[in-house]
C-alpha cells in the first residue's frame, strides 16, 4: 500500500508539473496583464511543432545529434512561441487593453487560424508569408525612415503587399509536390524522445519513475525558479510589477510601458513553448494539442489567485495528485481494506477514471471558488486594487 501511495503521488506530481509549466505564461499573461489569451494553447502547439522539426533535423545530421537535439529544441521553442507571441501583441492585443470581450474573441478567431494554418502549411504558403513579411515591414522601416508614414499608406501598402504574396503563393503552388505538400497535415506526428530520456528509474520491486517525467519536473522548477529571479531580482521585473499595479504613473516617471507589455508578453508565449516542448515527451503532437491543456491552465491560475506564482505552484500539484488518485483508481484501492468506509470507496470507485476525475476536479474548483472568489492567495494592497 506503501509502494502505491508513492507511486501515486509522484505521478500525480508529475500531472501537476505538466499543469505548471502549462500554466506559467499564463500566469504572467492572465495574471499580470489581465489579458485572456485563448491563443496560449496554440503557442504551446508551435513550441511542440518546432521540437519536432529539430528533431527532424538532429535526424537528418546524424552522430551525436539525435541524442543531444533537446537542448537545442529547448531554447528555440521558447523563440518561436515568444517571436510569434509579440506578433500577437504588436498587432492585435495592443489595442484591445482593458477590452476583456473583445480580446477573448480575438485571441480565439488567431487560435483558429493558427490550428489551420499547422494543418495547411507548405512551401508556397512559407514563401507568400516571406515575401509578404518583407515587402510590407521592409515598405514600413523606408516611409518611417522619411517621415511619411500615414494611415493611407499603411493601408495601400499592407494591400499591395498582400496581393503581391499571394499571387507568388499561388505560382510557388503550381512547382510540384516539393511545394505544394502540406509540411505537417492535420495527422499527430511522433516525437521520439533522446535514449537518456527513456525508461525509469526503478525503487524497490514495483515502483519505476519515468526519466521523462522526472525531466519534466526538473524542468518546471528551473522554470519556476527563473520567472521568479526575473520578476523579482531584475530591473525588467521591477518594471514589469511596476506597470502591473500603476501603468499612469509607471509611464510619468519614464517607464516605456509599451515595451514592458511586449516583453511580458513575449516571456509568457516563449513559457508556453517551452511547455509546448515539454508534453512531446508524454505523447503525440497535433494541431489540437493547445485545447487539450488551455482549461487546465487557466484553472491553475484562477485556483491558485491571479498573478501569484505560489499559488499556481500549489494549485497545479493539488489538482494533478487529486486528479490521478482518484482517476487512476488508487484512492479506492488504498480504502479497500476499511469495510466501515464502503459508501466512500463506491463513490471514488464511480470517478475512477480520467474523465469523471476531472468532472470532479471541476466540481471541487466551484465549490471552492464560491467560498474563496479570489483564489488560494488572493492579491493585497494595490495589486488587488489595479
Amino acid at each position: 500500500m506503501l509502494e502505491g501511495l508513492i507511486g501515486g503521488l509522484f505521478n500525480g506530481i508529475s500531472i501537476g508539473a505538466v499543469l505548471l509549466i502549462v500554466a506559467l505564461g499564463l500566469a504572467i499573461v492572465f495574471g499580470l496583464m489581465g489579458v485572456i489569451n485563448l491563443a496560449h494553447g496554440e503557442l504551446m502547439m508551435l513550441g511542440a511543432y518546432t521540437t519536432y522539426v529539430v528533431q527532424n533535423g538532429a535526424n537528418l545530421m546524424g552522430g551525436v545529434a539525435p541524442e543531444l537535439y533537446f537542448f537545442a529544441a529547448l531554447p528555440l521553442s521558447f523563440l518561436v512561441a515568444a517571436l510569434m507571441g509579440l506578433v500577437l501583441e504588436r498587432w492585435v492585443i495592443r489595442y484591445l487593453y482593458g477590452r476583456p470581450l473583445e480580446t477573448l474573441l480575438a485571441t480565439w478567431g488567431v487560435s483558429l487560424i493558427l490550428r489551420q494554418f499547422v494543418r495547411s502549411v507548405n512551401g508556397a504558403m512559407a514563401i507568400g508569408i516571406v515575401v509578404f513579411c518583407l515587402l510590407f515591414f521592409g515598405g514600413r522601416w523606408f516611409l518611417e525612415r522619411r517621415q511619411q508614414i500615414k494611415p493611407l499608406f499603411n493601408t495601400v501598402l499592407l494591400l499591395l503587399s498582400g496581393a503581391i504574396a499571394l499571387v507568388a503563393g499561388l505560382l510557388m503552388n503550381q512547382g510540384g509536390d516539393l511545394l505544394s505538400r502540406a509540411w505537417f497535415s492535420a495527422r499527430n506526428v511522433d516525437v521520439t524522445a533522446p535514449s537518456w530520456l527513456r525508461g525509469g528509474l526503478s525503487v524497490g520491486t514495483t515502483l519505476q519513475f519515468p526519466y521523462a517525467r522526472l525531466f519534466i519536473i526538473v524542468l518546471t522548477a528551473v522554470c519556476v525558479v527563473g520567472v521568479y529571479w526575473f520578476l523579482q531580482g531584475s530591473s525588467w521585473g521591477l518594471k514589469i510589477r511596476s506597470v502591473t499595479q500603476n501603468r499612469t504613473m509607471s509611464a510619468c516617471l519614464g517607464i516605456p510601458t509599451a515595451r514592458v507589455d511586449a516583453l511580458t508578453f513575449a516571456l509568457g508565449s516563449g513559457l508556453a513553448g517551452v511547455a509546448g516542448c515539454a508534453v512531446t515527451l508524454l505523447g503525440s503532437v497535433g494541431p489540437n494539442l493547445g485545447g487539450n491543456y488551455i482549461v487546465d491552465a487557466f484553472m491553475v491560475v484562477v485556483v491558485g489567485g491571479v498573478g501569484k506564482l505560489v499559488g499556481s505552484i500549489v494549485a497545479a500539484l493539488v489538482i494533478g495528485i487529486i486528479t490521478y488518485l482518484v482517476g487512476s483508481g488508487t484512492l479506492a484501492l488504498m480504502l479497500n481494506p476499511y469495510e466501515g468506509l464502503q459508501p466512500l470507496i463506491d463513490f471514488f470507485t464511480f470517478f475512477a477514471t480520467t474523465s469523471m476525475a476531472k468532472v470532479m476536479v471541476f466540481a471541487m474548483i466551484i465549490a471552492f471558488l464560491q467560498v474563496k472568489p479570489a483564489g488560494m492567495f488572493p492579491q493585497k494592497g494595490r495589486t488587488a486594487e489595479a
